[in-house]
């Protein structure tokens, strides 16, 4: 039987997975059913908690709100914040607020959890001893004991998914960043020990120190620093503040006051509905407890929120309704913790009986991956990940569709395995979940296409896929642009509204065509234009994507300066100023040093600059020197002393060559059996000048020892007895990949010519801002194409790609010495167009002996 009569709805928690109710209550319709009161005890509304910690690179509670700012008016919803209820009367059925009483007919606890602080003696509530990182008003306490008596270093107590998460907080407010673990290994939840040990290796060579194994017995006042540590193994850690994210505990205290069935280890039982003990309450999220397990991610909350909607809304839709019923969530996770990729997928640990495990480990480039499989082989049921989170999605998909396994298992872990199994989306099932926070499958992504959608914003909009935590886009974008193209609709790859036209079909109009400017490129090939400010027909002017791939094309084609008055509008700040912006609004200043190799009187005139001008200075892993710290009104200067002493731009700002870096050689080591630094100096002058879709990296190793680790780099090369091994597409950074050999033994000729046909044709045919190792991973026939290419010319492209770079080289001219030489050109050097003063925003503070920022 259904009921008509509007009924008073209470939602306990304005968090994500409250907020997610209400959306669903509102999509559905079945708002309309209940007068809707919600609790807030936060003053912010419902925001993204999965990014708070882009708290602290520059957005705010209203960049991180979920939804409309009018959405709980404009849909009759009473959203009462910063009232925090007190007490459940279910014999009245009333909630209690300091603020009055409020009856229900429903009740929906979504309090969330609260961050486990151990009772660690000297740690004092409200005191930068014991801070937590769980809600906006924490991160602000955060912040304000990081900026309070120049606080240097921050420890966080807990090195789980939320503790690294606040040491990357802590780490962007410029502090010296420490975590502290009780267990053996970091995540320990997550990762097995070998994973654990890559991650702390990772995390501790981006300067974040890692102390695991260790228990802090109490708090007392530090010498050096604000506090003191002490451990139970008897070594000691001093710090500014302390930061507590040891883990969560359900919000159970409404719960238990009231009567309501509570675990034991604590949580609100529920059952398949969402309902509690008492059927007129429900409970969802990190406060409920089902089949004795709390659920600590948005996507199983997200999942309750669904079941609980279906349940509330069932006296009116009547008994013939199908409801979704809660039956556990899959606790998969893919993160990015400082900048380090982490994936766990299933029984991470191998703890299933018979389970069979396969592992990959490559401490060069710092990537760890474990498969594990069941124990008739048949199935995918775990893994880990560190370091390179790119077979994830295949594995997950494995794992939860019982997809069958390749022949051989490890090969889906192993890197560049040629005849690889790949897992597209034609592969999947309609039932795969593609995306887990809003429970979205590969079939509801087709009957969307089918009705309609025709393109990827659509399906967003639609299905709500991607919006959650957002790991599932490449995924998402994969079945998309394939059930595309399998209903005969183009897939649009366009580089940019203004211009209907891939990166590649730009370069080829602008090399063919001869176009050497953006507004011709725009009156010839740009999108149709549009009404602008009282014209009629003014031309678009571009946009941030499609303004710096046309720069960078026009400069890979014809090489002409940057700094150019048609050029200049089309460029980042990085290249428009010919330097990197740092944090506090000051520059770095790069000077070439080829190879690695730079004579004593260049050294002195490197450390005059920087005593002159208060530079900070660094030797970088590229062999060479950073000075950092320039005022803009000060680099016209200093690159004219170093211009004079013979440096030149090392362009450290633009998406070209950075560094060719070497071992020392046959000329001095024993090992030796080619002049590494010789060849290193060679390439590097003769492609500073190139333009590319992305940075470039070289390096040149004078034996197989690989000193200079050039099994890493775009461009690497290896000295053997009969010349030179050539490695190509491979690269540090985010996602490490080794470099795949090329050629073996070539001359010094052979060498160069070949690196000169792969460059230009990467340059021709990449996409903007493609790496190497991803253009490689997506070209058509892999490598054994790529060789018939370049080695065999089997597109009798070899000697054209070589006549451009033969351009390239020709045309190449220091971008700073012609700048200092082009008063108009020095006249944007200046912090304020109509005032030559300095910048006073600007401070500085000493440490080690250096100038860094406040």
């Amino acid at each position: 039987m259904t009921t008509s009569t509007p009924q008073d709805l209470i939602i306990i928690g304005n968090g994500m997975v409250g907020h997610h109710l209400v959306e669903q209550l509102v999509e559905r319709g079945d708002a309309a059913h209940f007068r809707i009161t919600v609790f807030g005890e936060e003053r912010h509304p419902a925001y993204d908690r999965v990014h708070l910690s882009d708290y602290f690179a520059g957005r705010d509670a209203a960049d991180l709100a979920l939804g409309e700012a009018d959405f709980y008016s404009t849909h009759a919803i009473r959203l009462r914040l910063g009232e925090a209820v007190t007490r459940i009367d279910r014999d009245r059925r009333e909630v209690v607020t300091d603020q009055g009483r409020y009856r229900y007919d429903s009740l929906v606890l979504a309090t969330g959890s609260y961050p486990f602080v151990p009772p660690v003696p000297g740690a004092e509530a409200g005191t930068a001893n014991r801070l937590v990182y769980r809600t906006l008003d924490d991160l602000d306490a955060i912040r304000a004991a990081a900026s309070a008596d120049n606080a240097r270093r921050g420890v966080v107590v807990g090195g789980g998914l939320l503790g690294l998460e606040a040491a990357n907080a802590l780490t962007s407010l410029g502090l010296d960043a420490q975590v502290v673990e009780f267990a053996p290994r970091l995540m320990p939840v997550q990762l097995d020990e070998d994973g654990g040990a890559f991650l702390k290796h990772k995390i501790e060579a981006l300067g974040v120190g890692v102390h695991v194994d260790r228990a802090t017995t109490e708090i007392v006042a530090g010498k050096d620093y604000r506090y003191r540590m002490n451990f139970k193994d008897g070594e000691a850690l001093e710090t500014d503040l302390i930061v507590f994210s040891a883990g969560i505990r359900p919000q159970d205290a409404l719960a238990r006051e009231c009567a309501l069935e509570i675990g034991e280890r604590g949580g609100i039982v529920i059952d398949d509905e969402c309902r509690t003990s008492d059927p007129e309450i429900f409970a969802i999220g990190e406060c409920a407890l089902w089949d004795n397990r709390i659920f600590g991610l948005v996507a199983p909350g997200y999942t309750m929120a669904r079941c609980a909607a279906d349940a509330l809304a069932g006296a009116f839709r009547g008994p013939e309704s199908a409801a979704e019923r809660f039956e556990g969530a899959d606790m998969s996770t893919k993160l990015k913790l400082l900048g380090v990729d982490v994936g766990s997928i299933g029984d991470a640990h191998g703890v299933s009986d018979g389970a069979i495990s396969y592992r990959y480990s490559d401490e060069a480039s710092g990537v760890y991956r474990r498969l594990v499989i069941s124990g008739d082989g048949k199935r995918v049921i775990g893994a880990v990940l560190v370091g390179d989170n790119t077979p994830y999605d295949t594995l997950l998909q494995y794992a939860q569709n019982g997809i069958a396994l390749p022949e051989d298992p490890a090969s889906l872990i192993l890197p560049s395995v040629e005849g690889a199994p790949t897992l597209g989306a034609d592969a999947l099932p309609d039932g795969a979940t593609i995306c887990s926070c809003h429970n979205v499958t590969k079939g509801a992504i087709c009957e969307t296409i089918d009705a309609g959608a025709g393109d990827l914003g659509a399906i967003k909009s639609e299905t709500k896929a991607s919006t959650g935590c957002g790991g599932c886009a490449a995924l998402l974008k994969s079945v998309v642009d394939h059930e595309l193209e399998a209903r005969g609709v183009e897939v649009d790859r366009s580089i940019c509204e203004h211009f209907a036209h891939t990166r590649q079909a730009l370069y080829s109009i602008v090399r063919v065509e001869g176009i050497k400017t953006f507004s011709e490129l725009m009156e010839k090939h740009g999108a149709s234009s549009t009404p602008s400010l009282g014209s009629s027909s003014a031309p678009k002017l571009g946009c941030d994507i499609c303004k710096p791939a046309v720069a960078s094309i026009l400069a890979s084609c014809f090489n002409e300066p940057i700094t150019d008055a048609a050029h200049i509008p089309l460029q980042d700040t990085n290249d428009t100023f010919m330097a990197n912006m740092q944090k506090n609004g000051t520059y770095s200043v790069v000077p070439r040093i080829p190879g690695g190799e730079i004579t004593p009187s260049k050294l002195r005139v490197l450390g005059e600059v920087g005593e002159k001008y208060g530079l900070y200075t660094k030797i970088t892993g590229g062999q060479r020197v950073d000075l950092f710290g320039a005022r803009l009104e000060d680099l016209p200067d200093i690159w004219g002393e170093l211009i004079a002493a013979g440096f030149e731009t090392g362009h450290a700002y633009g998406k070209s060559l950075r560094t060719v870096k070497s071992c020392v050689g046959s000329t001095w080591c024993r090992y030796g059996v080619q002049d590494s630094v010789g060849m290193a100096i060679h390439l590097e002058n003769r492609y500073k000048g190139l333009r590319s879709p992305h940075k470039l990296k070289f390096a040149v190793s004078g034996c197989t020892r690989e000193c200079a680790e050039a099994q890493s780099k775009d461009i690497g090369v290896i000295a053997t007895e009969h010349g030179w091994n050539l490695y190509v597409c491979g690269n540090g950074g985010m996602r490490p990949r080794h470099a795949e050999l090329f050629a073996t033994d070539l001359d010094d000729e052979g060498l160069i010519r070949t690196i000169d046909r792969l460059l230009m044709f990467y340059v021709r045919t990449a996409d903007r801002l493609q790496r190497t190792s991803v253009w490689r991973e997506g070209l058509e026939g892999g490598l054994d194409y790529l060789k018939a290419v370049i080695l065999d010319d089997s597109l009798g492209l070899a000697e054209e790609l070589e006549q451009q770079m033969a351009d390239v080289i020709d045309s190449y001219e220091c971008e700073w010495a012609n700048a200092i030489q082009d008063p108009e050109k020095l006249k944007r050097f200046r912090s304020f167009v109509n005032d030559a003063r300095p910048d006073p925003d600007i401070i500085v503070t000493e440490e080690r002996g250096q100038l860094r920022p406040a």
